[in-house]
């Protein structure tokens, strides 16, 4: 991920000042890494928010797409009151944060149709640590939100009759498939989003550091593609 985003930022004509991977953390101190406008941060949950504290000792916006780290969100608000900026999304793909709109938007409808149950399955690559995805969390959450007679979501067992089934398959090399069902007792509605590659959320990440370095305080795909 990191590598396509490199390219995609290049390509938009911005210069890339810093690279900080598990092999080379002390560059947090080297004199790059000051200069950057905005750091993108692609790792994993024990390490992320560490990072964005060391940026913002730096003073420097944060865009996140690390997830399972979401516990501690609350204190990275609390920085932004204090004058950081930081923009999380659990899915940086701009057909997906579409996908999260028409999600809320037949949740409305449905809510008025107790006649159908919903739940979710998502599918990633083998080598996602975190189940289930930001992105189904972000989903459920806006499910629940939408819908009255739902108030949690359970993964991987049947759910009861308030809570949503989360399906979470780890298989190959799948960038993420995400499908939200509606069934009843005569028919079945389906919504669907299939990422064909990681090339949209890298742009997507890039997207959104543009975004941030005219910003500030908490942001999120909503401000930025207007919903």
């Amino acid at each position: 991920m990191g590598k396509t985003i490199e390219k995609i930022a290049q390509e938009r004509g911005h210069e890339i000042v810093a690279r900080i991977d598990p092999f080379n953390g002390e560059d947090f101190s080297a004199p790059g890494f000051p200069k950057a406008e905005v750091v993108i941060e692609f790792t994993r949950p024990e390490a992320a928010f560490d990072n964005y504290i060391t940026c913002f000792k730096h003073n420097i916006p944060v865009v996140s797409g690390t997830t399972g780290w979401l516990d501690r969100l609350p204190e990275i608000k609390d920085y932004c009151k204090k004058g950081q900026t930081f923009f999380y999304a659990s899915n940086f793909s701009i057909g997906v944060n579409i996908f999260f709109e028409l999600n809320r938007q037949l949740a409305k409808l449905m809510n008025k149709q107790p006649g159908y149950e919903v739940e979710m399955t998502e599918v990633h690559h083998t080598q996602k640590l975190d189940a289930p995805s930001g992105t189904a969390i972000t989903l459920a959450e806006d499910l629940i939100d939408k819908i009255d007679r739902k108030d949690t979501w359970e993964l991987d067992k049947q759910s009861t009759d308030k809570a949503i089934k989360i399906n979470a398959l780890r298989e190959g090399e799948v960038p993420g498939i995400h499908t939200i069902k509606y069934e009843s007792e005569v028919d079945e509605i389906t919504i669907h989003h299939s990422a064909k590659s990681r090339q949209g959320f890298a742009l997507g990440a890039v997207i959104a550091a543009e975004f941030t370095a005219k910003n500030k305080g908490f942001l999120t795909m909503k401000e930025m593609l207007n919903f």
